[in-house]
């Protein structure tokens, strides 16, 4: 196992996400790496610091005070016991309703926020090092098949040269705790990584607009993927691939 692939499984390791095999295969690179051994160390001191640092900020009585002084009173009326019961019975009900809709947003934002970091921290990693590709080819019909037995799907590979942006190649990489496929596009001088995965959410046809770094990233979703993008283009030219992507697909 080399560094680039170490250094990229680092996270799923300290989060515990690594089958026994690639854990494995990763402990013992650690063992002759000193480099890599390091990082972990940075990554373990990270992780152990987060949870003591205070990140959240408890609001003050006085503001809840205020807010309740503010809602108007409900008017007084006499209700028989029925429509108490009728009342109390819709009442749970909605509340039940509203609770699971809570948890679901709350979970799918998590897990966006995570993909972004990942994806993020992915595509800076393909610049500074030599993992931009694992298939290295404009050929959509060598890319495609190059990823069947590396994956639990096989993700569509369009080649978009024809409208400026040429296929450079794909590779494996680590998203949300899960390998996905990565197809790295260009621009001139540009990279666009475009990471994906099977969808587990529903559709969403415009691309929600993310920037981080002094770098672009779109995510939408198909009836079938989950879509990152990441890249340094300006916003027009990659608004532009969006939808040339989205055509193909």
């Amino acid at each position: 196992m080399t560094c680039a692939e170490t250094e990229i499984m680092l996270h799923a390791l300290l989060d515990g996400e690594l089958d026994a095999g690639h854990a494995f295969e990763v402990e013992t690179h650690l063992t002759t790496c000193p480099r890599c051994a390091a990082q972990l160390r940075a990554y373990r001191e990270l992780q152990q610091a987060m949870p003591a640092a205070q990140l959240r900020f408890a609001a003050p009585m006085s503001l809840r005070r205020r807010i309740e002084a503010a809602q108007p009173s409900p008017p007084a009326r006499v209700s028989s016991r029925r429509s108490v019961l009728k009342g109390f019975a819709m009442g749970s009900a909605l509340s039940a309703a509203v609770a699971a809709t809570l948890v679901v947003a709350v979970i799918r934002t998590d897990q966006d926020q995570r993909a972004l970091g990942d994806a993020l921290s992915a595509h800076l990693r393909s610049l500074q090092g030599e993992h931009l590709t694992d298939v290295q080819t404009s050929d959509q019909h060598t890319v495609k098949p190059w990823f069947n037995g590396k994956l639990d799907y096989s993700p569509p590979v369009h080649d978009l040269a024809a409208k400026g942006y040429p296929l450079l190649g794909g590779r494996l990489d680590y998203v949300n705790g899960r390998p996905v496929a990565v197809l790295t596009y260009g621009r001139r001088q540009h990279l666009i990584n475009v990471f994906l995965w099977p969808t587990t959410q529903g559709q969403s046809d415009a691309p929600n607009a993310r920037d981080r770094q002094g770098y672009h990233l779109r995510h939408w979703t198909t009836p079938e993927y989950m879509y990152w993008v990441a890249s340094d283009l300006n916003l027009a030219e990659l608004q532009d691939f969006v939808r040339l992507l989205q055509q193909a697909d």
